[in-house]
């Protein structure tokens, strides 16, 4: 997978904001590793399914997950961001 640029959806600014400092620099820390090497083990980047099918998930650290979709371009729209609830809200 290569990464050639990550959008914001205004949800995704919108949840990000409302995130606990450090939870803030820790997606910050997950967005630079993701750029690097979006494979690394710890991101546990997966697929979604159900409603969600289409979007993909890496996690920032056990509580808070970011959603994202990847474009046929090469570009990743990172979606939305929260605690494990942020897998119900359906987005695609």
């Amino acid at each position: 997978m290569v990464i050639h640029t990550i959008l914001y959806h205004p949800a995704f600014v919108k949840r990000f904001q409302k995130l606990a400092q450090p939870w803030r620099e820790q997606a910050i820390k997950t967005e630079r590793l993701f750029r690097i090497n979006p494979l690394h083990p710890s991101l546990r980047l997966h697929s979604l399914k159900g409603l969600s099918d289409g979007l993909w998930s890496l996690s920032v650290n056990r509580s808070v997950r970011i959603i994202f979709k990847r474009m046929p371009n090469g570009d990743v729209v990172f979606v939305t961001i929260g605690k494990h609830d942020v897998y119900r809200l359906g987005l695609t």
